[in-house]
Parts: C-alpha cells; structure tokens; sequence
C-alpha cells in the first residue's frame, strides 16, 4: 500500500450548498501533495474532514490502511489558513502550551523548540509578547508547533500567505526536509510557482468536482501539446521552407524580441507543433539537414497554464 491518505467518494453540504461531490484520490506516502483550486472549491473543507475538524455527509476517508478514526488526529499536524495565536501570552510560553498539548513532555518540548527557534532565528522572541510579533514571525511560530511532534501527515494551508520570498524560501526548504525524512504533505495554495518547486502530486478541485489528479511532472508533460521550440543558426527561410512539407506546423513565423536578441548573436528560432511522437525524430532530421540545430525543446506549460485552462474548462 503506498498511500497514507485515501478518500473514496466524498460528499459535504452546507445549508443546500455542496461543497464536495464525489471527490476521491489518494495521497502517496511520503510525498508532498498539492491540493489546488480557486476560492470557494472545496479544498479547505476536505482538508477538515482529513483532519477530523468536520465529517463526510457520504464517502470515507481512509488513514494508513484503516479508516480514519480519532485516534489518527495525533498523527496529523494542521496549519490552518486562519492564523490563531493568544496575543498576552509569551511566544515561548505559548509554543510550549501547544506541544504539551500534542503529548510532549516539557523537558522534550523545550528541546525541540529551542532547536526550531535556533533553525529559523527567532530565539531572541522566547520571552517576547505574541502582540509583539510581525505577521511573518508569527507564522513561523505556528509552523514550528505544527510540525514540532513529527506526525505522520502534515497539512498546511496557505503556509506561504505573508511571507517575503527569503521566508517562503526557508519555509520550502523546511517542507522538503520534513519530506525528505518520511512525513506526508497536503499543500493549499494559489501560489503555482510554489506548487512547481515543492509538489510531487496535486489534485485540482473545481466546483465541487476533482477535475485533475496526478504526478506535477505527467500532468505538466500530458498538457504539453507536443510543441517545441528550436534554436538554429542558418537561413529562416530556408528552415521555413523544408518544414512546410514535414509533418509539424509552424506556429510563429516572425522573430519575437527574444529570438530576435538570439539572431543578434547568430542564432534564430522557431516554435513548432509535432502531433505525433514517432515524427520528431524525422523532423529532427530535417532540421539537421537545413540548419545548424542548436537546441531542441519540449516546451512544458506552467501549473499557473494548466490551472487556469482546467478552471475555464478548456483543457
């Protein structure tokens, strides 16, 4: 069995509104899953059932082999979207209230933390008001918490939301570790540059609807359309020519500013659409044969591409 998370056939309401229609996927262990989709789709309710916040009105949820029960709630760290810390506590204080509550002992508790505060250079806030705390500082207090007891499954929601790009960048790298040391991921977000740096799988919800599950890397490529671009030194024109009666078709014929820098140093390019995978080798060929080929490359499309394709229904 290699998922942690199963969720077969899901369905919630909401005073008349469906939040979740029969949505199911599975969520391979070890792996950092992203769970994507605009506002309103249903993310954050699948992810309070997953983590037993709120229950399924039909469909289950299967945790490590057995249905998930309150007794897998401490094998699971949640950061919600909603930041909640008490204002008049001090940060040390407060850090360690959580983590007493997740079944650390204090001596164990303080280790941990002071290791994490070390880790993200926070020491100094220990005795500090959370009143004190920018809106920055805060959250990596409440990462810290929600990964301190080393569950099973960690579900962050929006992790990134306020952050400048140095943080996010140590917070993606924290992610990839905990990854990297066995912990299973869920990630929220809009953000789909994030989604391309840190996911292996994400699901897209939609309306209610899973509309597009997967590997990033086989998504990405299945999306591709088999376009290409190719950087080549010799005559346009004649390229141009010799590719009419291949089987591919142009898709610009004029040099872009970019390709136009390119030609300054001696080189051209063109983007083209192979339909069929057994002729680009001959189209490569041909290429060969009329120009000097400098580079051949798939051009993949962005999650941000995919994602506003799948959202408009046009994928």
């Amino acid at each position: 069995m290699n998922e942690l998370i199963r969720v077969e056939n899901v369905t919630k309401q909401f005073a008349g509104h469906t939040a979740l229609d029969n949505v199911s996927l599975e969520i391979p262990r070890g792996s950092v899953y992203g769970l994507l989709g605009p506002n309103g789709a249903g993310k954050t309710t699948l992810i309070r059932i997953i983590n037993r916040i709120t229950a399924p009105d039909k469909g289950q949820v299967w945790f490590n082999g057995h249905l998930l029960s309150p007794e897998d709630v401490p094998h699971i760290g949640y950061l919600p979207e909603e930041r909640g810390l008490y204002k008049t506590m001090k940060v040390g204080e407060q850090a360690l209230y959580f983590a007493r509550l997740k079944g650390l002992s204090r001596a164990e508790a303080t280790a941990r933390l002071k290791k994490w505060f070390v880790k993200f250079g926070i020491e100094s806030w220990w005795n500090k008001k959370v009143s004190e705390l920018s809106k920055g500082m805060a959250q990596k207090v409440q990462f810290i918490v929600t990964v301190l007891h080393e569950p099973e499954l960690l579900i962050f929601d929006e992790p990134f939301s306020g952050f400048d790009p140095i943080n996010a960048n140590l917070l993606k790298q924290e992610i990839l570790s905990l990854r990297d040391k066995g912990a299973t991921v869920i990630f929220s977000t809009h953000n789909m540059s994030s989604v391309e740096e840190v996911c292996d799988h994400i699901t897209l919800i939609n309306k209610s609807h899973n509309i597009l599950s997967g590997s990033l890397s086989d998504i990405r490529r299945s999306h591709g359309g088999n376009i290409f671009e190719v950087d080549f030194r010799g005559s346009r024109e004649a390229l141009t020519a010799a590719l009419a009666a291949a089987p591919c078709t142009l898709l610009d014929t004029s040099a872009s500013d970019d390709e136009a820098l390119q030609a300054s140093a001696g080189y051209d390019a063109l983007k083209i659409h192979i339909p069929n995978d057994e002729d680009i080798r001959s189209v490569v060929a041909l290429i060969n044969d009329n120009a000097s080929l400098r580079s051949f490359r798939e051009i993949i499309p962005s999650m941000n591409d995919i994602f506003i394709r799948a959202v408009a229904g046009n994928l």
